[in-house]
Parts: C-alpha cells; sequence; structure tokens
C-alpha cells in the first residue's frame, strides 16, 4: 500500500513536466525542433568524383578496310556541378561534369610498333530525375558527351608519333545519392558512355577513323551551397 502511494506521488509530480515539455516541442519553442525537412535536395551544389571505365574501341582505315576492335580500361577522376529542384518526392535537375582519364588500350603491331588509342578527358552535361526517399534518392541521367581521344605509334626506336581529335556523342545512367549531412551527400552512378567515331590523321600507320565507348562506375561527394 505504502509502495502503490509512492508511485501515485511520482506519477502526479511527473505529469505536469512531461505535458509541459510536450507542450514546448510542439509549440516549436525548443531549439531541437525545425519545420525545416534534413532531407530538402533543392538548390545548387558542386563536388568530386572518382571511378574506373571499361569499354571497346574500333579502328578502321580511314576510307574503308579491316576493322580492329579491342577492350578499353583505366581510370578516371573530375568533378561535377549541378543543380536539384526538389518538387516534393521527386526531383528534376541538372548538372555537368569534366573528367580526367586514361581510358584506353595498346596494341602490339610486330616490327611496326605499339599502337594506343584512348580517351584523355571526356564531360557531359545531363538532365536528372530522381525519386527521394527522406535522405536518399535514386536517379536516372543522360544527355550529350563530348571527349577528347589521342592516338600514338611508338615504333621500335621509341619514337613516337600522335594525333588527338575531339569525340561527340551521348551518356545515359543510373545513380543513388544519399544525404550525410544537410549540406553534404555521397554518391554512386554508372554512365554509359558513347563518344561516337573520329579521324585521326598523320599517323605512320595511316589514317585511322576511332570509335570510343566505355562504362563507367563512379562514386564521389558533394557540398550543397
Amino acid at each position: 500500500m505504502k509502495r502503490q502511494a509512492l508511485s501515485i506521488a511520482a506519477l502526479m509530480l511527473f505529469a505536469p513536466a512531461v505535458h509541459a515539455a510536450d507542450m514546448s516541442w510542439n509549440s516549436g519553442a525548443s531549439t531541437m525542433y525545425t519545420p525545416t525537412p534534413a532531407s530538402g535536395w533543392e538548390g545548387f551544389y558542386a563536388g568530386i568524383n572518382a571511378g574506373y571505365g571499361w569499354g571497346n574501341s574500333a579502328r578502321q582505315p580511314v576510307g574503308g578496310g579491316a576493322t580492329t576492335e579491342r577492350n578499353t580500361g583505366g581510370w578516371q577522376l573530375g568533378g561535377q556541378a549541378g543543380y536539384n529542384a526538389d518538387m516534393g518526392g521527386f526531383v528534376l535537375g541538372a548538372e555537368g561534369d569534366l573528367q580526367f582519364a586514361s581510358i584506353g588500350n595498346e596494341q602490339d603491331l610486330g616490327a611496326t610498333g605499339k599502337f594506343r588509342s584512348a580517351t584523355d578527358f571526356y564531360g557531359t552535361l545531363r538532365g536528372r530525375a530522381g525519386v527521394t526517399f527522406d535522405s536518399v534518392m535514386p536517379y536516372v541521367t543522360g544527355g550529350f558527351a563530348i571527349g577528347r581521344g589521342s592516338a600514338s605509334l611508338t615504333d621500335p626506336a621509341n619514337v613516337v608519333t600522335s594525333q588527338s581529335a575531339t569525340h561527340l556523342g551521348w551518356t545515359l545512367g543510373i545513380g543513388l545519392e544519399a544525404k550525410a549531412t544537410e549540406q553534404i551527400s555521397i554518391k554512386a552512378e554508372y554512365l554509359y558512355v558513347d563518344l561516337g567515331t573520329q579521324s585521326y590523321n598523320g599517323l605512320p600507320v595511316g589514317n585511322q577513323d576511332i570509335t570510343q565507348r566505355f562504362g563507367v562506375v563512379r562514386a564521389g561527394i558533394n557540398y550543397k551551397f
């Protein structure tokens, strides 16, 4: 009986304090409460990324002839910037990026030397559309791509003849971005990049039409302003 009385007294003592704290929380007076959702995606952002690309390149003598295809691979490192419009559960945005790369291959031509072709850097300008689940956003992305490629022949005397060309193409991909804080988010992304075909003239093996296509898996971090 004595313990029951003490329990009732304790409840009567703490109930007003609990009720007051509840009213303070819901009234907005508490500094712990904010009406702004922590998962807002609206605004400008910029960041960096790094990853690996792999694909294939094809070369053919200008004017026709046998086509040689080779697998390609290599790293890429770059940065991105963009803007998101948060429509409440659905995000539309635009993003541009520039990547320094070494995605290429080398072919041994015997007594002629070694022939190498590669994508040295590329950039994309893409739209993004995502669905938000609080602080996580899966998205699809696609747009234009531009790249700078190189082709070179190293002869047996180690004399290098090199040419470069600008490629134009397209890209399409998917990604997942998650907020670590209100300003900082991390992302993982896959892009397929088709840079099309360009002519490389003045090479010892003759003028060559070279096609570059590759996929890229990369991870990055963004800061929202």
